[in-house]
């Protein structure tokens, strides 16, 4: 059937939530391989940090819904953690349906962002009211130094100068960042412990049980040699003339 061209056409009005609210903005997760390791490395670190607080939400590259206009307006950061919203999955993050924003997001920089990430995005999360955005440049070569940390104050972002260590806090998270020499730490300073992946755990855990395992053979060795030595001193005492 052909449509006359004076018909007048109908909008279109979707009824899924995902026609309404889009799960992704049709973008690559980052622009190398280097970035999406340090985003993902990055988000198992909090997922496993925040495991057992049940109302600590951890994501990334996740369709952050800030307004709920036609269309909607919405950005994705590569990290974000949002408290008291509880765990459950997402598929989006709607600002007005959470109540709240994120407390605390993290961009990891790139010679495509890293202007937006300075500029633009800082202005929006700033309007947000997101308590602290960091910034991370796994190149080093874009950012004005390679980790960055902001605090909102008064409504505007100051930058978070680094402590004695280099480290700089989050007062939000109550956690330290660092800059190592090939890649980024994060240190919990009442624990005194970097965190580390699952992965990175189970790795470390192996390497201290080989170690210790290691020292226990190496005592028994000496052990060993200690009892051989005093059975031939007493051998030769029983030989020895009296």
């Amino acid at each position: 059937m052909e449509t006359s061209p004076n018909t007048p056409s109908i909008p279109y009005a979707p009824t899924e939530t995902a026609d309404l609210y889009p799960e992704s903005d049709g973008k690559p997760m980052a622009e190398t391989d280097l970035h999406i390791e340090a985003i993902l490395r990055m988000r198992l670190i909090f997922r496993a940090y925040y495991v057992d607080s049940t109302d600590v939400y951890v994501s990334g590259n996740l369709m952050m819904y800030y307004e709920d206009a036609r269309p909607p307006k919405a950005v994705s950061p590569d990290i974000l953690i949002s408290f008291g919203v509880g765990k459950k999955a997402r598929r989006t993050y709607k600002i007005w349906e959470e109540g709240k924003p994120p407390d605390f997001v993290v961009e990891f920089s790139s010679k495509g962002t890293v202007q937006n990430d300075l500029d633009i995005k800082m202005r929006l999360y700033a309007r947000l009211g997101i308590s602290e955005y960091f910034l991370c440049d796994v190149d080093r070569s874009y950012l004005p130094t390679p980790l960055m940390g902001f605090r909102l104050i008064g409504g505007e972002y100051v930058e978070i100068s680094p402590n004695a260590d280099g480290g700089i806090s989050s007062e939000t998270l109550g956690l330290d960042f660092h800059l190592l020499a090939d890649n980024f730490g994060i240190y919990d300073p009442r624990a005194e412990n970097w965190l580390q992946t699952p992965e990175e755990a189970a790795n470390s855990g192996a390497a201290r049980d080989r170690e210790r395992a290691a020292r226990d053979r190496e005592r028994a060795a000496r052990a060993e040699t200690e009892l051989t030595r005093l059975r031939e001193e007493l051998a030769r005492l029983k030989e020895s003339p009296s």
